[in-house]
Parts: structure tokens; C-alpha cells; sequence
């Protein structure tokens, strides 16, 4: 059997009597995109210091890649973009390549191709011999995903990949990722920009106070497919049949119905019309994931 990408169970963290990670319970299955979200303080960045070993953890197990967190060899095949770096000014982005091709532990041989792949890939191949010093922040960006795509990883950590990128740098990242899902590769993706998530994951964890509080499909998350119909001429019977369908709200004119089953808004239209109403307005909802992130955050700020 397959084992996952990342598993924990009860993973914590304490700095004396600071609680940065409580009790963090997930699985990242393999050749997924998973996005890992949360406020800031909410123990995101410490989680990922425990699983690449950056950090040791004070309570609870987890692992990576099927070996227990800070095993070297398994280390070797993960690549890593931390939200905050710094490579030396002084070097080409071709240079950087080459001390992380040697830290990556590749075969000398295999570097020329690599790194002109890498290059290629983040779209950076015309300034390859330019020096880092030169580099604007979304050309910096894309040099630290090239270093976390050498060696092609089974397991790839992006910590706010899209932070310093203009729209078409995003729109590059998210090709990558979607490349990389596609060649059975996991990424496990940690941002603020939810609605960048919820084009690219599969599935999400949404943590706090260093636990998660929901986890899932993006879809899922995001909540039961919704209609508002502006409705006139059924009567109360009429009304309470529609119940079949989903779970309906009355708000006079206008009807809200919740838990739609997928391709069922016609079917409830033509029942409608069958019944003696009018409609004069069909008004799909779709909750978005950020809008549930904020809803379920601020349930757990008001208990």
C-alpha cells in the first residue's frame, strides 16, 4: 500500500509556555495539491518547520513521504520554497542552480539539462547569466520555485508562492502546479491568496490555534450548491413540495433553496411552473472558499 505524502497525528509544538502548534491531525495523500490555510499565528509556518525538519516537535508523530520526520533520504526528495529568502546578490540564477543541483546531491552529469529545465519552467531561461542582484521581487519568485523544482521531488512545500508575482506570474504558478499534479507529483501549497486555492487544490486544511478545524474537497469546503428563485403564485402547499428538492428557506417573493443535487435547478424551474407560479429571477449561489475560511474562523473567535 501507498503510503501518504505528509501524515501527522497530534503533532505540537511549544516555545516554553507558547503554544505554537496544538494538535495537528491531517493526511496529504500522494499527487495531490493540497492547500494548507489558516491566519496568521495560526501555526502554519511552524508546521512546516516540523515536517522538513527545521524544527522538533514536542508532542505527537508525523511523517513524510512514508519515513518519520527528519530522515535525511527522505528530505532529498522534497523541494522547498520558503515565503521569506534571500540568495547571494552576487550570483547568476544559473550559479544558484548549480550550488542547489550540489546540495540536492544530483549527479554532476544530469546538471546542464536540469537546470535548463528548471530555467525554462519558471520562465526565466533569457536572464539565467544575470546576477540575483538585478532581479525584481517576482524574478526572485520565480528563481526560488526553479531551486525547489531540482531533481524533480515527489513532494513539493510552497510557502506563499504567489506573494510577490503579478497576475501573469500567478497565472505561471499555476500551470506549474497543475504540471506537476499531473506527473503524480504532491504539492503541498501554504497561502493568503484563497482564491488562488481554490483553482489549483484538490483538497484543503483550514487550521487554527494550531489544530485543524476542516478539512476536505475544495467543493466540498465550500459548501452545498445554492439557488434564489424570485417567485410569484404558489400557494403554501405548493411551497412545502419543493422541499423534495433541497432545503427551502421562504423569504416571501423570493426562495432560497440549499443542497441542490447536481443539474437539479431545471427540475425545480419546470416543478415550479407546474404548480402555478411564476418565476421572474434564478439566481445561482456558489459560497466561495474564502467566504466558509472567514465563517468558520470567526466561529471559533466568538466561542
Amino acid at each position: 500500500m501507498t503510503t501518504p505524502a505528509i501524515h501527522t497525528q497530534d503533532l505540537a509544538k511549544r516555545y516554553g509556555k507558547t503554544v505554537a502548534l496544538r494538535a495537528l491531525t491531517m493526511t496529504v495523500e500522494r499527487g495531490q495539491a493540497f492547500g494548507f490555510l489558516g491566519p496568521n499565528g495560526a501555526g502554519k509556518t511552524t508546521a512546516v518547520k516540523l515536517l522538513l525538519g527545521l524544527a522538533r516537535p514536542t508532542g505527537g508523530e508525523a511523517w513524510l513521504l512514508g519515513a518519520r520526520i527528519g530522515d535525511r533520504r527522505a528530505r532529498l526528495r522534497v523541494g522547498y520554497l520558503p515565503e521569506l529568502f534571500r540568495y547571494q546578490q552576487w550570483l547568476s540564477a544559473r550559479e544558484v542552480l548549480v550550488l542547489h543541483c550540489e546540495l540536492a546531491r544530483l549527479e554532476r552529469a544530469t546538471w546542464r539539462a536540469e537546470i535548463a529545465r528548471t530555467l525554462e519552467t519558471v520562465g526565466l531561461t533569457a536572464r539565467a547569466d544575470d546576477r540575483v542582484a538585478g532581479f525584481s521581487k517576482g524574478m526572485q519568485q520565480r528563481l526560488g520555485l526553479a531551486v525547489a523544482l531540482i531533481g524533480a521531488p515527489e513532494l513539493v512545500v510552497l510557502d506563499e508562492p504567489t506573494s510577490a508575482l503579478d497576475p501573469v506570474g500567478r497565472f505561471d504558478v499555476r500551470r506549474i502546479i497543475g504540471e506537476l499534479r499531473e506527473r503524480g507529483t504532491t504539492v503541498f501549497l501554504n497561502s493568503h491568496l484563497l482564491t488562488e486555492v481554490e483553482r489549483v487544490c484538490d483538497r484543503v486544511a483550514i487550521v487554527d490555534r494550531g489544530e485543524v478545524i476542516a478539512s476536505g474537497g475544495v467543493s466540498d469546503l465550500a459548501g452545498e450548491p445554492a439557488v434564489r428563485l424570485r417567485v410569484t403564485g404558489l400557494d403554501p402547499a405548493a411551497r412545502g413540495s419543493l422541499a423534495a428538492f433541497g432545503s427551502v428557506q421562504d423569504e416571501g417573493e423570493w426562495l432560497h433553496v440549499r443542497g441542490l443535487r447536481d443539474g437539479a435547478v431545471p427540475d425545480l424551474v419546470a416543478e415550479i411552473v407546474r404548480r402555478g407560479g411564476r418565476i421572474y429571477a434564478v439566481e445561482p449561489e456558489h459560497r466561495t472558499l474564502e467566504e466558509r475560511f472567514i465563517e468558520l474562523v470567526g466561529e471559533r473567535e466568538r466561542k
